[in-house]
Formats: C-alpha cells, structure tokens, sequence
C-alpha cells in the first residue's frame, strides 16, 4: 500500500506515534466488509488512511440508515475510550482503501499510556455526538436534494478521488428515502451540471455548485471538526 495518513495518528507527537505505529498492523478494506456488527464485541480499532468506512443503524432487526462514515478524519471503535467493547452500530466498508488496525485491548492500554491519544480520541467522540445530533434534525427537516448533495460531498472527501460507485438502490437505503426520490434528485443535480451518473459511477464535476446546494449540515459537520480537532 501507498504510505498514506490517519489525521487522529499524524496529531500525535512523534515519539507516541511512533509508538502507537509500532502496535498497529496495516489491514486493508475491502468492499462491502463488514467490520463490525451493533452489540458485538469490538475487537479492533480501526484508522482508515484511505477509502471509508459506513456506520448504520438497525430497527427492528433490519438495517435501515446510515448514521455516519470514518475516513481519515477518524477512527472505528472510539467507544473503546469509554470503556464500552461493543459495537454501537453496523460497521461496513463502503469505500475500499487501506487502514491500520490494532488490537482493543492494545489499544485500549495504549489510551491510558498515551495522553495525547486520548484528548485526540475524546475529541473526536465529541464530534460524533454533536454530528449524529445533527444528522437527526437533517433527515427530519432537510429535503431529499440537499440532503444527497451533502452525502456526495462526504464520500468525496474520504474517497479522495472524483468518481465513486454507488447505486440509486444503496443511495436509497443510506439515506432512509425511497429509490424514486434519489432518481429525481440526482437526475436534478445532473442537469445542472454538477455531477454526472451513468450505470452506478458518480463523477463530481462542479464541488463548489455541489456545496451550494448542500444542506447547511456539511459546512456544521466540518466546522465542529476543524474547531475541536485541528
């Protein structure tokens, strides 16, 4: 794999990253994994350098919505450093790429060994609470529109590339909408020019139309990450 970057690890001052790099083991992601499943036990933490992963959301036995994603901005298995070894959520790779992967225990010790990595960690936890609390008031006040803008943007980020495969049927199901609403609206963003879709391939052709049209909860989410981990 190309020697690519974790945000969480690259804060670390260099003696501890070198430490905590020491623990890890370079793993990587392939599509449609599953990493983790909602009450299991976590047996590993994850820090993804390329690719993402999906966190969804059961009901009733099924999944049903995707509640959040971690690219390189963040980790899987942040529960770890509230003492929690379950899995909150059903965890599937969405994007494939490369991660370093450590051990819950190992990482667990390492948590109370490394302060640095803990404030990181903590931090982080709070960007996912704050960004879960607005993702839903997102789906219950924002349209289908801004809403598939915003998800496009996110996967754009964490893919790190303009073009991405995803289905109307997954997009649907990802966004807790039915499969026609995804039609109109991304066939509404085509037209204007800002993405291109043929056969499941979404190409980005204009980011800045893309974030104009987004709900205002990207530019929340990247604010409350910027200003809690920098």
């Amino acid at each position: 794999m190309t020697h690519a970057s974790n945000h969480l690890i690259d804060l670390l001052p260099l003696p501890e990253r070198q430490r905590f790099l020491a623990r890890c083991e370079q793993v990587p992601l392939v599509m449609s994994e599953v990493l983790g499943r909602a009450a299991r036990p976590t047996c590993f933490a994850y820090f993804p350098v390329d690719g993402f992963i999906s966190q969804v959301a059961q009901l009733d036995g099924r999944l049903v919505l995707e509640v959040g994603m971690v690219g390189r901005e963040g980790l899987l298995g942040a529960q770890l450093a509230l003492g929690v070894a379950q899995e909150p959520l059903h965890a599937m790779v969405q994007s494939p790429g490369h991660a370093w992967r450590m051990a819950a225990d190992a990482f667990c010790t390492l948590l109370q060994d490394s302060p640095a990595l803990k404030e990181g960690v903590h931090r982080y936890l709070y960007v996912l609470m704050a960004q879960r609390t607005s993702l839903a008031a997102c789906h219950r006040f924002h349209t289908i529109g801004p809403r598939l803008a915003r998800w496009l943007l996110m996967t754009q980020d964490r893919s790190d590339a303009p073009s991405f495969h995803v289905t109307h049927q997954y997009l649907a199901y990802l966004l807790g909408v039915r499969r026609v609403g995804i039609t109109t609206a991304a066939g509404s963003l085509q037209r204007k020019g800002l993405i291109a879709y043929h056969r499941g391939e979404v190409t980005v052709l204009d980011r800045r139309g893309l974030a104009a049209m987004a709900c205002s909860c990207y530019a929340a989410d990247r604010a409350v990450y910027s200003t809690l981990i920098s």
